[in-house]
């Protein structure tokens, strides 16, 4: 849409990261963007310039800047300062100066977030909406979860292993994209009749029990995200007790059940009852237990019996407190020296298989440990600077960390990388991740290939060269993930979810036709072919997947995925009809 047929304009404050990302996706969405930025970089500014896009020296958390930005006449606000508390103060100075304009900001502290959300500001955390597709890419699970209305559906990824068209395998499942094994370009939202050839590689959505059915999925195998449970979690800690246990351990335990197994013998042999009878074998156990313990519950006592048997009872006594109380020293002395360990990143990392190496712990980098962690796989992170502030939060979950430089090989080999299962390299600096890349690219050797390396890169052009000239990784930008959900926070839209499909970034969105909109009595064919709308809400029923031929109607929920550049024009399409121009105010 044109951009002078809008009003109204978006203030971007910072030009960072997902500044940038958000004020692209603006652009192109054809929303008019004003940024605010006191200390950018030349090069971002001159990209943005080239946009035609104006930009405001300044700080934000100055009324002058927001006045000069044009705030009194903005229909949003998003705010991505790199500072917490900067974005915080410039929030509060918004929400002062226009208690109706819509707010969207990034903030890390989960606290500072509810607070803002509590004054009618949408907060978003970059981290959190970046670390599933990293999470996915290590542990190719490929498949990506969506909750459309309450419904399970899953974006499944499978290996074409016939040749033909899509329908004549997998029917009516919705495809969403289609990755040549030639290395072709991805094609997106093919027809079912779209031909395939083996070693293809298909996206295809549906619910678990559609795509179990079609056998594209294992029924409950994308289940892999589940928290382990406590039974899991006990048996981990007691085979890491089993491993560190010594031969000073296993001497105690012998010595304790041989005093046991005598001291039954002779109590069998030799203890009398008051009526002459002997001791029984239960009985026997539980005296001499207790004897051990020196518990004495006054049940059975030696004042009565043979003087043999009570100087016996002594040395039973002392020899058990003795043998007991150096069991439990040196059961204790594990657990400690565990905990140690586990605290200094040094938990049994030759020990180490089938696990991730995350390489730096930022705010990214946390979370995809936290998930890495929840679905169950070990964890190795290494980490350049000490003094880290995620450091000790990392290590009191459990998670060795390894203080060291990630690109050496002796760093490499000392978290096990032969064994491995994938790496992500996750530091905020796009060169460092990249000579880390490389590093690891020539450590493994005949593996590489058939580990995933997964890279952070915010710099397209370079991830793209990157993918194509060393074939290196997975490039995975969180600027990227994330910049959608800002620009449909900042226009009233609801942004469901992000993931890439190959290298191509997807978007999952839900609207609700206005009655006279640019989507009121539309037919599902005439939107872009790029675009496929998998479900649609209609009088409280959900309809999927819809016929093609279905025309949209006011006051349907529908449910669309496709690139986010088409869907976003998509989503606005209706807002901006039933605004006169002006794009949604409201949810």
């Amino acid at each position: 849409m044109p951009a002078d047929s809008l009003t109204g304009h978006v203030i971007v404050c910072g030009l960072d990261d997902v500044g940038l990302r958000t004020v692209e996706q603006l652009y192109h969405a054809g929303v008019r963007v004003v940024v605010v930025e006191d200390d950018a970089d030349p090069r971002l500014v001159r990209v943005v310039r080239g946009w035609g896009v104006p930009i405001v020296v300044g700080s934000p958390r100055l009324r002058e800047t927001l006045d000069e930005a044009g705030l009194p006449d903005a229909v949003a606000v998003i705010c991505v300062l790199a500072d917490d508390l900067h974005t915080l103060e410039a929030a509060l100075l918004m929400r002062e100066q226009r208690p109706e304009v819509r707010v969207v900001v990034q903030l890390r502290n989960p606290a500072v977030g509810r607070a803002l959300a509590d004054m009618q500001i949408s907060v978003l955390d970059v981290a959190g909406l970046s670390a599933p597709s990293v999470v996915e890419a290590c542990l190719r699970t490929g498949s990506h979860e969506l909750d459309l209305d309450g419904h399970r559906f899953v974006a499944a990824q499978v290996t074409i292993d016939f040749a033909g068209t899509l329908r004549s395998r997998y029917g009516s499942l919705a495809p969403l994209a289609i990755t040549p094994a030639d290395g072709g370009e991805v094609v997106i939202s093919p027809g079912r009749d779209q031909q395939v050839r083996p070693g293809d590689q298909v996206t295809l959505l549906g619910t678990p029990e559609e795509l179990a059915a079609a056998r594209v999925i294992d029924d409950g195998a994308d289940r892999g995200d589940a928290v382990p449970g406590r039974w899991a979690r006990g048996m981990r800690l007691a085979g890491s007790v089993v491993r560190a246990m010594d031969r000073r351990i296993a001497y105690a335990m012998i010595a304790l059940i041989l005093l046991l197994n005598v001291s039954i013998l002779v109590l069998q042999l030799g203890y009398r009852e008051p009526d002459g009878t002997r001791m029984t074998l239960l009985d026997a156990v539980y005296f001499s237990v207790e004897s051990i313990a020196t518990v004495g519950y006054g049940d059975f006592n030696f004042r009565d019996q043979q003087p043999w048997l009570r100087v016996f009872a002594i040395g039973l006594m002392i020899l058990g407190a003795c043998f007991a109380a150096t069991f439990i020293a040196l059961i204790t002395n594990v657990l400690v020296s565990l905990k140690i360990q586990e605290a200094l990143g040094n938990r049994l990392l030759d020990r180490l298989s089938d696990h991730v190496v995350v390489v730096g712990i930022g705010s990214v980098g946390v979370r995809v440990v936290e998930r890495l962690r929840a679905a169950g796989t070990d964890v190795v992170v290494i980490e350049a600077d000490e003094n880290n502030r995620y450091v000790d939060e990392v290590r009191d979950s459990g998670v060795p960390v390894v203080i060291a430089d990630a690109t050496l090989p002796r760093t490499l080999d000392r978290v096990q990388l032969a064994s491995a299962r994938a790496v992500a390299v996750l530091t905020s600096d796009d060169l460092v991740n990249l000579e880390t890349g490389l590093a690891v690219r020539d450590r493994l050797g005949e593996r590489w290939g058939s580990v995933p390396v997964v890279l952070r890169l915010f710099d397209r052009t370079l991830a793209a060269t990157v993918e194509r000239t060393f074939g290196l990784g997975l490039a995975r930008s969180t600027a990227a993930l994330a910049a959608p959900w800002f620009v449909g926070a900042a226009l009233g839209l609801d942004v469901l979810a992000t993931f890439y499909v190959g290298s191509r970034l997807m978007l999952v969105g839900r609207l609700t036709v206005a009655s006279g909109g640019g989507l009121d009595r539309l037919a599902m064919r005439d939107l872009s072919a790029r675009t496929r709308v998998v479900a649609i809400r209609r009088d409280d029923v959900l309809e999927h997947p819809p016929r093609r031929d279905t025309r949209f109607a006011a006051g349907d929920e529908a449910y669309l995925i496709g690139p986010y550049e088409e869907l976003l024009q998509v989503l606005r399409r209706d807002a901006d009809v039933r605004r006169g121009g002006r794009p949604a105010e409201g949810r």
